[in-house]
């Protein structure tokens, strides 16, 4: 991507962090900023200068109240898809929060014209010991898996078993895959967040890597994001070991690329014109 484009999709990127963060604050919800974003935040005190994406997660009792909010309250620009609400081309099992004022499109199986985002990720409760832990995260995996297959696209850089593999489930014609996609949600939350000591997000990138004690994610708390206060987890440190080992040195110049393939990106059109 051009660094023109990138810093004015960035900057696109931080107004709708910035009224995610203001409209959680008004509501009293909680949210932490995940994955890349959080280790941005705590090395660079922003973006990652080659990553051009925003992850956060949410508690499962403040993620399901955010979504009951956002269809009571509309908004003029920002507008949520998730799951039980999306069109017959969505299949992530995550909130995605659009700018309706842009128009995006990724290199994906199901080519979903939609704007610039954020990922919203539900936090989950897992057990009560690690091993529980463990033994919860697989049965949301299969489930996972599962639906990766069917809605994966032939990627090159892949494994090619991995891809023959997708492609054998995807002919497969008596899988519904929009039930999969609601039966993971329901995996994902069977067990109370509030009762659990093992809790994290249930359908990342890291798998197990991203289910930890209660208290590495403890009570939001406001970090540096560009020109944003923003919350994150209480411990980074310990959150950004367990996802990246050695996350205070960066990787070498071959690897810092963005993952993201765009066919189209207009900062300037809504997605929601013909």
């Amino acid at each position: 991507m051009q660094d023109n484009t990138s810093k004015l999709l960035k900057e696109k990127l931080l107004e709708l962090l910035s009224w995610f963060h203001h409209f959680c604050e008004k509501h009293g919800l909680r949210y932490y900023a995940l994955g890349g974003t959080m280790l941005g935040a705590a090395r660079h005190h922003g973006f990652i200068p080659w990553d051009d994406d925003i992850d956060v997660g949410m508690p499962r009792p403040d993620y399901e109240r955010f979504r009951a909010l956002m269809e009571k309250e509309a908004q003029a620009r920002f507008l949520l898809e998730t799951p039980e609400n999306s069109g017959k081309d969505y299949f992530y099992p995550f909130f995605k929060l659009y700018d309706t004022t842009t128009t995006l499109v990724e290199n994906t199986r199901y080519r979903l014209k939609r704007g610039v985002y954020l990922d919203i990720f539900p936090l989950d409760g897992f057990g009560r010991t690690e091993e529980e832990a463990r033994e919860t995260f697989a049965r949301i995996k299969k489930a996972h898996n599962l639906l990766l297959c069917r809605v994966a696209g032939w990627r090159k850089g892949r494994k090619l078993h991995k891809n023959l593999a997708a492609k054998f489930m995807q002919l497969l014609p008596f899988i519904n895959n929009k039930k999969l996609l609601l039966q993971l949600c329901d995996k994902c939350k069977e067990k109370d967040y509030a009762a659990c000591t093992w809790v994290g997000n249930p359908v990342g990138a890291w798998g197990m890597r991203e289910i930890m004690p209660v208290e590495v994610m403890g009570e939001p708390t406001l970090c540096t994001f560009e020109d944003l206060q923003i919350y994150g987890v209480a411990d980074p440190d310990a959150y950004l070991t367990r996802l990246y080992g050695n996350w205070k040195q960066p990787p070498p110049p071959e690897k810092q690329v963005t993952h993201h393939d765009f066919i189209c990106l207009d900062l300037n059109k809504s997605y929601l014109e013909d």
